[in-house]
């Protein structure tokens, strides 16, 4: 039996060069995902989530640079050659990503960006594309697909081009799906069914997917999996359960008592985490999060701390972590409600 991750990220490293000095955007962090399991990446926006995934598909912008290793299917992304990343983009590891608008060619009807993938990744002829096009409007809830087929993206709302990019990202079969704030810019409405949309695809066809989103709510209930990113580093790993009802960091603990929740007392004020993420372009030593934690000392400044195991599938990267039996925070749900 092959127990291989099917994607492994090891002392994942990328960088970007500004006028301001050069950005640490995602500093040695490490994870696994198994075949057919949605791993959530979390955290405040600035923390690295997006950049780690474009790292990870080999897609960083100019003046950039990466390190560490990527294996996919036991092979190393970050040296494939361009022809290679071809054959691996969109057939194996698709991508939705933040703003559909900006994704999809406006120029362009919508049957030709649902086929061409398929046209070349798969060598279907244009009949059998169309026909496969159809039936992934429907499987994706995109009523009268005919239509749609015909149609520009401008002529369609935001919620059903996200839904096309969706068909787009399934198109060839792929076996890791990269969500990437795939809700950014819908309302609440939508949003919620292009999360369970997403859940849904995902448990049916037996893919992975990697959900990343700045918003708890969003990963609870729909992953098996989630890891906390705070300044481009890893603060906490472990089962979304065990994570939302026993946060061990201080940080995701501060995060789920700042999440709304359908209990809360409809005057009481939110809990607050005061100041903001560190400057990227200069990390002080020790915890990146001391500065905005009430329970850091003089080491939390000075040792920067490493992920240990607090529990069977539950590690932590905190010198004074929550207690085990403290209760979680009011925000700690993880039905997805």
């Amino acid at each position: 039996m092959n127990t291989q991750p099917l994607l492994e990220v090891r002392n994942l490293r990328a960088y970007i060069g500004t006028p301001r000095g050069t950005v640490r955007a995602v500093d040695d962090v490490s994870l696994d995902l198994d075949a057919a399991r949605a791993l959530g990446i979390v955290g405040e926006s600035g923390s690295g989530k997006s950049v780690m995934a474009r790292a990870i598909m080999g897609l960083m912008p100019p003046r950039s640079g990466r390190s560490g290793a990527v294996t996919f299917q036991g092979r190393d992304l970050l040296a494939l050659s361009k022809k290679e990343k071809r054959e691996v983009w969109g057939k194996q590891i698709a991508v939705v990503f933040q703003d559909p608008g900006r994704s999809l060619n406006p120029v362009v009807r919508v049957e030709r960006q649902l086929t061409e993938g398929m046209r070349c990744h798969l060598g279907v002829s244009r009949s059998e594309a169309r026909g496969r096009a159809l039936r992934l409007l429907e499987e994706v809830g995109v009523p009268d697909p005919e239509r749609r087929l015909r149609n520009y993206p401008h002529e369609m709302s935001g919620g059903m081009r996200q839904r096309v990019m969706i068909a787009i990202a399934l198109a060839c079969e792929p076996d890791l799906l990269i969500a990437d704030e795939p809700t950014t810019a819908l309302d609440v409405t939508v949003q919620r069914q292009i999360l369970d949309l997403l859940r849904r695809v995902q448990r049916e066809r037996g893919m992975s997917m990697m959900l990343i989103s700045h918003d708890l709510s969003v990963v609870a209930g729909r992953t098996d999996r989630v890891s906390v990113m705070y300044a481009g580093k890893l603060a906490e790993v472990g089962s979304t359960r065990e994570v939302f009802e026993a946060p061990r960091h201080r940080y995701t603990h501060a995060l789920l008592g700042a999440t709304p929740t359908i209990d809360h007392q409809r005057h009481a004020p939110l809990q607050v985490i005061g100041g903001s993420l560190p400057d990227p372009t200069d990390p002080q030593p020790g915890c990146r999060f001391a500065p905005r934690c009430a329970h850091s000392d003089d080491a939390c400044s000075t040792t920067g701390p490493s992920l240990v195991s607090v529990g069977a599938d539950h590690v932590v990267a905190c010198l004074n972590p929550v207690a085990a039996a403290a209760p979680a925070l009011s925000g700690g749900r993880s039905d997805g409600r």
